[in-house]
């Protein structure tokens, strides 16, 4: 049996905490209900946005690790790879959170 948080348990979650922190946050596209993987794509306070995906690790968790950085004069790109991954992924959560801390935030999410 799979000990995993259904998806849309995590992503409701995820707004909490970043609700915690300050901030918000906002379901951009929904996967699949329970097995769903989740991607994170921290905005604002005037930096880049980074993009965040669960991998596992050598002892059998998961963790998030970022990705992809969003480069300010290809803003374009950074989308149409977000774009690129829910079409390649129809089962995954992409999350957008807006927090004042962005490193706090992915230190604090459930794991």
């Amino acid at each position: 049996m799979d000990d995993r948080l259904p998806a849309h348990l995590e992503a409701d979650a995820i707004r909490r905490v970043a609700e915690s922190m300050g901030g918000f946050a906002t379901v951009l596209s929904r996967g699949e209900r329970h097995a769903g993987t989740i991607a994170i794509v921290i905005i604002g306070r005037g930096k880049p946005a980074w993009l965040y995906e669960r991998v596992p690790t050598p002892d059998g968790n998961r963790r998030f690790v970022r990705t992809a950085e969003e480069d300010i004069e290809k803003k374009s790109e950074f989308s149409e790879r977000l774009t690129r991954r829910c079409d390649r992924d129809p089962d995954l959560w992409l999350i957008e959170a807006d927090v004042p801390e962005r490193e706090r935030f992915i230190a604090a999410l459930p794991g």
